[in-house]
């Protein structure tokens, strides 16, 4: 029996999605973007890693752009994913490398002030037992944080706002708002906001004072349910443990998930490695890293990127040797975050599939749903969904 080790860097894409056209960071489409190789030929971009598994020679069949510094030959199993989800975000991703596509279209809010219907502003202040909400627009959540903390904390009313996602996040202070109160009403709002098909309540808790705030790791995101089962299902239901690293466990509410594992990318990266030397035979681990998004994607950080692009890779080279024999490990993305773009927005693109313990082969261009298919044939258990194995 072995193990599976599907790990997301969230947002790193590598370009070249058919339809980019479709998808907009304001009104600019995003034909052209190209997370990983903007990046490489906006600065000096060394991974020998992921280079090695066969992350630059991913980008140049995605999309033939240029990889500068990024031109090993293979040594692992390499590929490109495309995705059909009508969307480019966190659950839409993560849900098709599980094995289910969304067969729905998401509800966005409109980018305008306010952004959300009467209606919900009303239940919002309900739940929070409030007379109001502070923000109510499209924003960065570190900035409209800056914006609106002093006014919080003064008035006791949640900032709310929202982006191109198809997402609702309440930010609110820790102390003097309360972590189980926001909880509570992110909790109570997301029935609501996912009959809407909004794909997530996420809670933004804060700390600090005096103009100087930082939001701390307590996020928690409440996610609509799958419309179907994923591998994380096919999984348990086989008796296998699975093993959830990051905001996993959120994004799947928790379905299919025996154990999570949480904290910023370096504590998450210490989670990832204690199971590579623990995890049961036969188990699954699905791990995501969300800061190469949440930190540097959205906030059009080029150099920030490059460098926790860096970290990773390095990081990476300590886990590959532990690995067992047999163990099967893939690198994989959920939709491009590309820095060098207009706009704040994720951007459609392919992912990279970066694969340990199958040898050294070119994947070719396959499907986001493939990839759950591979790790249920790795494991040996029956599939639910759709998807070809590349093993």
């Amino acid at each position: 029996m072995t193990r599976a080790f599907l790990v997301v860097i969230d947002s790193v894409g590598i370009g070249g999605a058919p339809d980019a056209d479709a998808f907009f960071n304001g009104t600019l489409p995003d034909t052209g973007a190209n997370t990983v190789a903007h990046i490489a030929q906006d600065t000096t971009l060394r991974l020998p890693v992921l280079d090695a598994l066969g992350l630059g020679a991913a980008v140049r069949l995605a999309s033939g752009d240029a990889t500068p510094g990024l031109d090993t030959v293979p040594t692992g199993a390499w590929g490109a994913a495309t995705e059909v989800s009508p969307g480019k975000d966190t659950p839409s991703g993560h849900w098709e490398l599980a094995g289910v596509p969304v067969p729905w279209d998401w509800t966005y809010f409109p980018n305008t002030q306010p952004a959300l219907p009467d209606d919900l502003t009303a239940l919002i202040c309900e739940k929070a037992r409030t007379d109001g909400i502070l923000g109510n627009c499209h924003a960065s959540g570190t900035a409209i944080i800056d914006t609106h903390a002093a006014a919080h904390m003064q008035t006791g009313w949640p900032i709310v706002y929202t982006s191109a996602d198809s997402v609702l996040q309440i930010a609110a202070h820790e102390e003097t708002f309360g972590l189980e109160r926001l909880l509570t009403l992110c909790k109570d709002l997301a029935p609501y906001v996912h009959a809407m098909k909004v794909g997530r309540v996420i809670a933004r808790p804060f700390v600090g004072q005096d103009g100087t705030f930082d939001r701390t790791p307590n996020r928690k995101d409440f996610a609509i349910a799958t419309p179907g089962s994923t591998i994380c299902d096919d999984a348990q239901a086989a008796g296998r443990r699975v093993h959830a690293v990051g905001k996993i466990g959120d994004i799947f509410s928790m379905r299919g998930i025996d154990e999570v594992r949480k904290g910023s990318d370096r504590t998450l990266m210490g989670h990832l490695s204690d199971l590579v030397d623990a995890a049961e035979e036969g188990s699954l681990t699905f791990a995501n890293f969300v800061e190469f998004d949440s930190v540097y994607g959205h906030r059009r950080d080029i150099p920030g990127y490059a460098g926790h692009l860096a970290w990773f890779d390095a990081a990476l080279g300590d886990l590959l040797p532990r690995l067992r024999d047999g163990d099967l490990l893939i690198v994989t993305a959920d939709h491009g975050n590309d820095p060098s773009w207009p706009g704040t927005d994720h951007t459609r693109e392919r992912v990279p599939v970066l694969v340990h313990g199958m040898g050294a082969r070119e994947l070719g261009l396959v499907a986001f749903v493939d990839v759950a298919a591979s790790v249920a044939d790795h494991l040996g258990i029956a599939h639910t969904g759709p998807g070809k194995s590349f093993l």
